[in-house]
């Protein structure tokens, strides 16, 4: 093996690593390794190396720019309330019964996530659920789970339907080993995926409420009794006795039931510091606290609730407090920021009781932890400020409260009307489905459907830095000969086993069970873009036909999307893993049967179609 070839054995290792490990963000990764890969072409000590104009081409792949579109399409149709009025419509089949309104959610879930990222789509579906569980009277994470499968059943289905689909199609209209394979068709996956779908959809159904555990939001951290009480502010009186003292050593403690929420100095949140801090003159203390409990803070000496007629300042109205789910979003401005710098206290007067991330409440040191897209926070404040939240669209609120809908009437059908056109486009093969994405977008600009900034602020950048960098390992991969040592390795175990078109199909299985166990650890994108070219290489390998080869890579691209098992592999997964409450185990508990139906299932359906092991 030439020394260039192991370099990129070493890379790939230390990018698997990296993403299974995650102490340096997936994008942060991938630029590293975008970098050495342009660094050691600088050297000219590796002839084997991809030059540095090779590497350059990558940047001129079509498929991050049709994902990015995609994500500013999928944006459009959220801002013209498709998805949330689609849902509401079936809010009113809650009478049919769990099973039978299931069926019908997971099914638009589905149908909806062939066509645009489905990432949103969950986003903007997890309030909605959040309503429907508690009319249905179960919980939550009963029906999370199920969301989060079903649209990744339905992106199985289309060219659209998910990033790894669009990915692998990039790679086959640059791919030198089938020069002449078309590219994947708009529904060329339909035939495996659809049947996967309704297998699938049928399994959740008869089981899935037995598999899922019954577990509340985060809400539930709190009693009853304590989620009851009201807000208010106190302000530390000059000559105060208290003056000197942490709060906690004070007499404030002897009001069991005051939960002091945050103290504001000269401005400024004190945060996690307000529990060793000395109290000054001028402090004003956050509490929450039953009415009885305000008229006893009154009677503190040295301390007094706010008036803002006698203390001149800003007062919260002693109203009764409301506690909420915030989630993080996707393109959320909080991301890698405390809640310090974000200035999150001054600019919503909102206070965060705890934060929820993989199963765990992060409810100490709060201000120094670094949000996280799918952290979930617990607030409380008054209902005015929690509507302020809800239109900074920085969270995605989980109470369900109904939003003006903008210019829905005037604006959805231009946004479908559009959306159509680039399905129609790529479907026909009219355009290239980057052209059509592109012009689609272009479209939804001129016609006001999504302004330029919302636009940008839609597309997940961290994404497409993920798979420019994988790009990079990818093509470094190929032309150091790895992908041909590996499809090499894998053909010669076929050969070594099996006789005629059974060889045939244990590389089938060798390759889906290398694709879903590195779709597991990693993300779908980089697992598409590492496994798409081996697929192509193997088949070569094998001596099999352009067509034959495909049969390789939709094997492919099913097995990349086909992550169940556990959170980290698809990022709805992720989303639902926070908010639902769920552990690890839950997913690999339920998860298991899925990785199997469509392990047996993609491996026959392409057998019976391209007639392998026959």
């Amino acid at each position: 093996m030439e020394l260039e070839a192991i370099i990129s054995f070493v890379l790939l290792g230390c990018a698997l690593i990296s993403f299974f490990l995650e102490k340096v963000p997936v994008d942060v990764t991938a630029l590293i390794l975008l970098a050495v890969v342009f660094l050691i072409s600088s050297t000219n000590y590796f002839p084997a190396w991809p030059s540095h104009e090779e590497i350059l081409s990558i940047f001129s792949s079509e498929a991050p720019l049709t994902i990015a579109a995609m994500f500013v399409i999928s944006a459009a149709l959220n801002k013209c309330k498709i998805i949330e009025q689609m849902s509401n419509f079936l809010g009113k089949f809650c009478s049919l019964g769990f099973n039978k309104f299931m069926l019908l959610l997971l099914l638009l879930v589905a149908f909806v996530s062939g066509f645009i990222n489905n990432t949103p789509v969950v986003v903007v579906l997890l309030p909605v659920v959040f309503s429907l569980s508690r009319k249905l009277g179960v919980s939550s994470s009963k029906m999370l789970i199920p969301v989060s499968y079903a649209s990744i059943f339905g992106g199985c289905c289309t060219l659209l339907g998910t990033s790894t689909n669009i990915l692998a199609n990039g790679i086959v209209r640059t791919t030198e080993i089938y020069p002449n394979m078309p590219s994947i068709g708009m529904f060329e996956l339909t035939r495996l995926g659809l049947p996967l779908l309704f297998i699938s959809l049928g399994f959740l159904l008869l089981f899935g409420r037995k598999l899922l555990p019954d577990r509340d939001g985060l809400t539930n951290i709190l009693s009853e009794i304590e989620q009851k009480k009201f807000l208010t502010e106190a302000i530390v009186l000059k000559n105060s006795p208290l003056i000197g003292k942490p709060w906690h050593k004070s007499v404030i403690t002897k009001l069991s039931g005051n939960r002091i929420l945050d103290i504001i100095r000269n401005g400024k949140s004190l945060g996690s510091q307000k529990d060793t801090e000395p109290l000054l003159f001028g402090d004003k203390l956050i509490l929450s606290c039953k009415p009885q409990e305000i008229i006893e803070t009154k009677d503190i000496d040295g301390l007094d609730i706010i008036d803002e007629e006698t203390y001149g300042v800003e007062k919260i109205s002693s109203e009764e407090s409301l506690m909420v789910e915030a989630v993080v979003g996707p393109s959320s401005s909080l991301i890698s920021k405390t809640l310090t710098e974000a200035n999150f206290r001054s600019r919503y007067n909102l206070s965060v009781i705890a934060i929820h991330r993989k199963g765990k409440n992060l409810n100490s040191q709060m201000d120094q932890i670094r949000l996280k897209s799918s952290d979930t926070i617990l607030l409380m404040g008054v209902k005015n400020d929690i509507e302020r939240l809800r239109h900074s669209e920085e969270t995605i609120l989980l109470d369900k409260a109904t939003t003006p809908m903008k210019n829905f009437r005037n604006k959805a059908p231009i946004a479908l009307g559009i959306l159509f056109f680039i399905i129609f486009s790529a479907t026909v093969r009219w355009l290239p489905i980057s052209v059509a994405s592109i012009a689609g977008v272009a479209m939804l600009m001129v016609t006001g459907c999504i302004k330029p900034s919302e636009a940008y602020k839609s597309v997940e950048w961290n994404i497409i830095i993920l798979i420019y960098g994988m790009l990079s390992l990818g093509l470094t991969m190929e032309e150091t000969g790895v992908s041909s040592y590996i499809a090499s390795s894998v053909t010669s175990v076929s050969l070594g086993l099996l006789e005629g078109s059974m060889q045939m199909l244990l590389a089938l299985v060798i390759l889906y069970l290398i694709t879903s166990i590195l779709t597991e650890l990693l993300s779908n994108a980089a697992t598409i873009v590492i496994m798409a070219p081996i697929s192509l290489e193997l088949a070569h390998s094998l001596n099999l036909c352009a067509n034959d080869a495909r049969a390789f890579l939709l094997t492919t691209c099913i097995a990349a999307s086909a992550s169940f098992i556990t959170p980290i592999g698809y990022q709805t997964n992720t989303f639902v893993y926070t908010v639902g409450g769920y552990k690890f185990a839950d997913f690999a508990k339920i998860g298991i049967f899925f990785n199997l139906i469509y392990f047996t299932g993609t491996i026959t359906l392409v057998c019976y179609f391209w007639g392998f092991g026959m």
